[in-house]
């Protein structure tokens, strides 16, 4: 396996929730159906989205620093000009791992998130990862 297929094996394998930033409401959207996907495998879904209250019937929070939890992993569908300062809050929070979703890349993201030691992919979908791994988590009690 090369080391991207290790590492988003080991943070599907390790993180059992996922913050996504940029959720939204829009179930036409990727950012509505991958998430939803990921819930229905059995991930717990923290939605970002600074204009819906609830989505795939959890709690949405403004920012990530409102989140009253532990945020370990946070999964982006932001654009690309956006995910450096996503990379500041999820650092400022003390996340364990940040991904950007596929089609997102950011040299400065990267080197914000890998500076602060966190787990980093870019440029791949969560979704795919957890079919191409056959991962499902337990569903919570």
């Amino acid at each position: 396996m090369d080391p991207t297929s290790d590492l988003t094996r080991r943070i599907l394998t390790d993180f059992d929730t996922i913050t996504v930033v940029g959720l939204s409401a829009d179930p036409v959207k990727s950012a509505h159906s991958v998430p939803a996907a990921m819930q229905a495998y059995g991930w717990r879904i923290i939605p970002v989205n600074p204009h819906a209250d609830e989505l795939l019937g959890e709690r949405v929070y403004r920012r990530l620093a409102d989140i009253a939890e532990p945020v370990q992993f946070v999964n982006v569908f932001r654009p690309s000009d956006q995910t450096p300062d996503v990379a500041r809050q999820a650092v400022a929070v003390g996340a364990k791992a940040l991904w950007l979703q596929l089609g997102i890349v950011s040299a400065e993201a990267r080197e914000i998130a890998e500076t602060a030691g966190l787990l980093y992919v870019e440029d791949r979908c969560v979704a795919v990862e957890r079919a191409r791994h056959a991962l499902r988590r337990p569903l919570a009690a």
